[in-house]
């Protein structure tokens, strides 16, 4: 009996219990449905990520104090003070150094009148605004004379000035922050998040007079550097590492009392988590696939029972356990194969829609992504299932005596 008439029989008995194969590949339909969306979603997640991170600009460089964590309880080592004013002149000093922003942060209330609200707050120098392209659209950004004499300004992000002022004009204002009074000297238009930093809900005033009246330090928490060009970005972190090393007089690499990341670094370390969370969550919703497959494998059971004697009948006339076995392993292979294609399907659709209406909740553009990877992987996977939870019934459809199922009642 040849391979296209076993496939015939196949479909006809499929075809019998149309009802019944309809509710027996729903599991298989929802396993890979889940899994195409949530890859999906996995790698729209991740361009997403990478494109606010890569608009920072690949010849950006973060020199952070303390050792580079590789876990919680390497974050104690992060808190020391070994960035100050001397390291950020010797910094600004090295061939291929473009611009230099020193940083420190905190998050802690702002008011005005009766409005407030709890933000984050820069203090950085006005080479933030050349490194990062970010420049007020009402007022200016505070110069160098302003951060030599610590003044109390500030420039308020979109977000901050719509919860502290609504539509009212901010610009001459004066909040208040920790108790101190700062004078709003610029306004900067919505600009979103770049990367890490959500510039409509920070409030930037000049490092020295965070140091001096917020924190209470002479220390910075980062210093970002702009190199001149992006060719240049590795070996620029190599001199910054031997100016580093040499003015704290330290010889072992291992023994460094601060860390260096770029772009990149990030860039890798981004797509490294959001893959294995993806791969993570997909194994998850495979966990229906192992349910669905537990049911093809129970109704073709129960379908074997029913058709005891047309196996029985078909054996007599000539069929072989081999052609019996075929028959079977071939209907539980069309059904979860037709579950696979359907599920795909439900996944690319969903996988749109999720796409639409996330851009509109997070107000930037989520990437609709569908890899081949995925198709593929979904058409192997169902019907890896189907032959794996029907070779059981096929082999017991298979090994039924003629005789005896002729005999079945």
């Amino acid at each position: 009996m040849s391979f296209k008439y076993s496939l015939k029989i196949a479909i006809k008995g499929l075809k019998a219990n149309k009802s019944r194969s309809a509710l027996t590949i729903l599991g298989i339909v929802i396993g890979i449905t889940a899994i195409i969306l949530i890859m999906s979603l996995g790698q729209g997640a991740q361009e997403l990520i990478l494109g606010q991170i890569k608009g920072l600009g690949a010849e950006t460089i973060i020199v952070e104090p303390g050792r580079e964590p590789k876990g919680p309880s390497d974050m104690a080592e992060m808190l020391t003070d070994s960035l100050k004013t001397r390291e950020l002149d010797a910094l600004k000093k090295i061939p291929g150094v473009k611009e230099t922003a020193p940083m420190v942060a905190l998050v802690t209330n702002v008011s005005y009148e009766s409005e407030a609200g709890r933000f984050t707050i820069l203090g950085a120098s006005e080479l933030l605004g050349v490194i990062f392209d970010l420049y007020p659209d009402q007022g200016a950004f505070f110069d160098e004379s302003q951060i030599q004499q610590k003044s109390a300004v500030v420039l308020i992000g979109y977000e901050v000035k719509q919860k502290l002022f609504g539509d009212s004009d901010a610009l001459n204002k004066e909040i208040k922050v920790k108790n101190k009074n700062f004078k709003i000297i610029g306004i900067f238009p919505k600009k979103g998040k770049s990367g890490i930093y959500d510039y409509d809900n920070y409030l930037i005033i000049p490092y020295s007079t965070a140091q001096q009246y917020l924190l209470g330090t002479n220390s910075f928490q980062s210093i970002i550097i702009k190199a001149q060009s992006e060719k240049i970005v590795l070996s620029l972190v190599e001199d910054i590492k031997m100016t580093l090393r040499e003015m704290h007089n330290i010889d072992d690499p291992e023994k460094d009392d601060f860390h260096i990341t770029t772009q990149e670094d990030i860039v890798q370390r981004v797509g490294t988590v959001t893959s294995v969370l993806t791969i993570f969550l997909a194994a998850i919703a495979a966990i229906s696939l192992v349910v669905g497959g537990i049911g093809i494998m129970n109704i073709m059971l129960v379908s074997v029972t029913e058709r005891t004697r047309e196996i029985g009948l078909r054996k007599s006339v000539g069929a072989t356990t081999k052609n019996i076995l075929l028959q079977f392993l071939l209907e539980a292979v069309i059904l979860t194969c037709l579950g696979g294609i359907v599920g795909i399907i439900l996944g690319i659709l969903y996988s749109f829609i999720a796409a639409i209406i996330l851009t509109k909740i997070i107000g930037s553009p989520w990437a609709f992504t569908i890899s081949i990877k995925a198709i593929l992987l979904g058409l192997g996977v169902s019907g890896a299932v189907g032959l794996l939870f029907g070779i059981y019934p096929a082999r017991a459809a298979s090994r039924k005596s003629p005789i005896e199922a002729l005999r079945y009642e």
